[in-house]
């Protein structure tokens, strides 16, 4: 009933806002940032609605009165899933509203495999990083052992997206280890976090919005013991408690992608940060270098990190810094700065702490603040993320080193693309001064994210 009642609100919501300007719902109002607010939109069947296209073309006028968005749904191969202990069958996704933006998310990883958008003068284009096949986001998204890390492209990393000191932490007395992918520490849930997954999913059609709900269960101890971690000696406990996670994308024609996460957590509490690492580059995927594009981030100030990247516990001012991004700077204009944390992390790879004040968005979520904007001069493409998160990682491409082929067959190198990681911060679990990443059997874990296209 829960359910049933809040896609009513949702769908009541639509009804208003459908045909207004976005910018009109704009308001000055507090940003949730509770970890467990606001009920989690019902997941309902739906009919599918026709095959789409169209990578990059000039694009038609939108059709006439009463369009809709349109969810359709197609085989994309099979993958081994460690939970199921065999190959399941993994589903492409594809939402496409009337103002000709289209995305595609796949039922692995709950991954965004591309992003189509317009730019001023008509001409679509894929704006997000990404493969081709599902083989190659299997054996190169992020690899399985031996292999640490990968460009994660896409996916919703977790249970913890970002870094885990030593790959541990300490939870109601207890101590948790994971696996360490990432030098000397665990990061995006380890070796085998949710993008290695199949995950179920559902369409969805709501009016002014179409989408699909991803579900995904993760078990009590999940990637300790069953990829063979050991630390000092003793095998890895991984993630306490019986972790369900759904995560909603919704597409509507306003441009604006729709990510709802909502989880609870069953025997222990545990500890939760999913993210979507999509990574950007609004003059299309294929076309290189990003430096000349555009970036300001909502931020007063950021986690500075140690050499390994985790962050020291201080939350620095930006002022006087080449993490000033309050206004519009180019990403290339300050990251070849002296600087030593620059030179940490060989670019930009760090949490900013959101601002609580600025722009926001009221939605059927609740309040979501302005967490950063991108913009490319050239095309005229315009990205607005909006998040209820009190963080965002803002990272530069550093370690993409010209050995991946991207989904136009154009090799990826250092700089061609970026994101926006919306999140609580780095190694919160052993930061007790830092927004806390617990959740409690009994509570709900509700967070929303918009990714807003448009032109200017």
């Amino acid at each position: 009933m829960r359910e049933l009642l809040a896609l009513t609100r949702r769908m009541r919501w639509s009804r208003r806002q459908e045909g207004e300007n976005p910018a009109r719902k704009v308001k000055s109002l507090s940003p949730g940032r509770s970890i467990t607010t606001v009920a989690v939109a019902g997941v309902l069947g739906v009919a599918l609605v026709g095959a789409l296209g169209m990578r990059v073309a000039p694009i038609a006028a939108p059709a006439a009165g009463g369009c809709q968005p349109t969810v359709s749904k197609q085989l994309f191969g099979t993958a081994f899933d460690l939970y199921a202990g065999k190959k399941l069958p993994v589903y492409r996704y594809t939402l496409r509203n009337c103002k000709h933006m289209t995305v595609q998310i796949l039922s692995y990883g709950g991954i965004t495999q591309s992003i189509t958008v317009p730019d001023r003068h008509g001409h679509l284009a894929d704006v997000v990083l990404g493969f081709k096949t599902l083989n190659d986001y299997v054996a190169k998204a992020s690899p399985p052992p031996p292999a640490t890390g990968g460009p994660y492209f896409g996916e919703i990393v977790g249970r913890y997206g970002n870094r885990i000191a030593d790959g541990t932490f300490k939870l109601d007395g207890h101590t948790y280890t994971l696996p360490i992918n990432n030098g000397v520490n665990s990061l995006h849930g380890g070796f085998v976090g949710f993008g290695n997954h199949v995950w179920a999913s559902v369409p969805i059609k709501v009016k002014g919005e179409a989408g699909v709900a991803l579900t995904i269960v993760s078990p009590n101890g999940d990637d300790g013991k069953n990829v063979g971690c050991v630390i000092n000696g003793h095998p890895c406990t991984g993630y306490p408690g019986t972790l369900t996670l759904t995560v909603t994308y919704l597409l509507d024609n306003s441009n604006r992608l729709w990510i709802h996460y909502h989880a609870t957590v069953a025997g222990k509490a545990t500890v939760l940060n999913p993210t979507n690492h999509s990574y950007f580059n609004l003059a299309g995927e294929d076309s290189g270098a990003t430096y000349g594009q555009e970036v300001k981030i909502n931020a007063n100030r950021y986690t500075p990190t140690d050499s390994t990247q985790i962050p020291t516990g201080v939350e620095a001012p930006v002022a006087g810094t080449p993490f000033d991004f309050r206004t519009f700077h180019t990403i290339g204009s300050r990251i070849n700065d002296n600087n030593q944390q620059l030179l940490i992390a060989q670019g930009y790879d760090h949490n900013w702490v959101l601002n609580k004040t600025g722009p926001h968005l009221s939605t059927p979520y609740g309040s979501l603040g302005q967490a950063a904007q991108a913009r490319d001069p050239v095309s005229g493409r315009e990205l607005t993320v909006w998040t209820d998160q009190p963080g965002v990682q803002f990272y530069s491409g550093n370690f993409l080193t010209g050995t991946l082929v991207g989904i136009s067959g154009h090799i990826y190198r250092q700089t061609d693309g970026y994101t926006f990681e919306t999140q609580h911060f780095p190694n919160s679990p052993n930061q007790p001064n830092f927004p806390s990443t617990v959740l409690r059997p009994g509570q709900q874990f509700n967070t929303t994210t918009i990714f807003q296209f448009s032109t200017f």
